[in-house]
């Protein structure tokens, strides 16, 4: 099985430097990419110099995650790709159990490693953790964090387990997979792409999967920090794409609506706490989602999924039921 190491860089040299050494050590049965968005600075040359066996694939522009990705694929020979970030640091045979998951499970499409805090290796990391789930309204959540709430990996996740989405932040997928279903959704740009991605994948009968047995550890918000009012504006507008997209018809317009008022709840609490630079990204986001609405509509499958949701509303759980845990989401009622 042919396996791609494919890392998505802008400007990132800094990130280079303190995690390619890992991943070149453990990945000895895999060909290496960089995959450079037109950087500025010296990732290119630093590459070219100091791991000469690493091939660079260059955009002519910054297209993104989603466009940036998809463009460099295209060139790249492999059985399986491995997205993964530039400042994600992969420990000792990490590959082993993906491939061998591969190798027995021919309906399984996307895998995802456990992902751990680089910060605080002791903690699940918030891009990802154990594997993710949505709620009905299309709130993101993982085993292992809910909102801003991450678990501490006691090993309650130590297991292989199949999950809705798989993060983008170290992300395996079988390249015929990801030709069949045209890879991530351009127009998102980065943030929820593959989320939308996996979605589609489950539209199509496969399986997406979590394996503990491959560990990395993921520093986060190193190219889009989390309070950057972009990637406000970019996950509450991906959101209501992939909503629309994706969603049973017979609950596409009362699940909508729903969540474009509780996306106005979130704004106002933006707003208490003196960030109107966010309660106006979100505005900009549904702006954007209406001029989107009519293209979005027609992408959808003739098949979509019923029973997408792991529990109907992470909101009212975290909030109201003060259920920080993922298992615990199940065990109080």
């Amino acid at each position: 099985m042919k396996i791609a190491v494919v890392i998505l860089n802008w400007n990132g040299m800094l990130l280079l430097e303190k995690f390619l050494p890992s991943i070149v050590e453990y990945s000895p049965e895999a060909t290496i990419y960089v995959v450079d968005n037109a950087s500025t600075d010296d990732s290119n040359s630093y590459v070219k110099a100091f791991y000469p066996s690493i091939k660079i694939v260059k955009n002519e522009s910054n297209l993104g995650f989603a466009s940036g990705y998809n463009e460099a694929l295209k060139c790249i020979d492999a059985d399986v790709y491995a997205l993964v970030n530039s400042d994600i640091e992969v420990t000792k045979n990490w590959l082993d159990p993906i491939i061998k998951t591969f190798e027995a499970e021919l309906n399984t499409a996307i895998i995802q490693p456990k992902i751990l805090d680089y910060k605080s290796k002791e903690y699940f990391e918030y891009a990802g953790a154990a594997g993710g789930f949505i709620d009905q309204y299309g709130y993101p959540f993982c085993r292992g964090r809910i909102f801003d709430t991450l678990e501490k990996d006691n090993g309650q996740y130590d297991d292989n387990c199949e999950i809705f989405w798989a993060s983008g932040a170290c992300f395996f997928i079988r390249s015929q997979v990801y030709k069949k279903l045209n890879g991530f959704d351009g127009q998102f740009f980065a943030h929820q792409e593959e989320i939308d991605l996996c979605w589609r994948a489950i539209n199509e009968g496969y399986k997406i999967k979590y394996n503990s047995e491959s560990v990395v550890y993921h520093v986060g918000g190193a190219t889009l920090q989390q309070g950057n009012p972009m990637k406000t504006f970019l996950n509450f507008r991906n959101s209501l794409l992939m909503l629309t997209k994706n969603l049973p018809k017979e609950k596409l317009y009362t699940i909508l609506l729903v969540r474009m008022l509780l996306d106005g709840v979130a704004g106002l609490q933006f707003l208490c706490k003196g960030k109107p630079k966010h309660l106006w990204a979100i505005l900009k986001a549904h702006w954007s989602f209406y001029g989107f609405f009519a293209v979005y509509y027609k992408k959808r499958n003739n098949f979509q999924q019923q029973q997408y949701y792991k529990v109907q509303s992470i909101v009212y759980s975290y909030y109201i039921r003060k259920v920080i845990s993922f298992n615990d989401l199940f065990r109080i009622k």
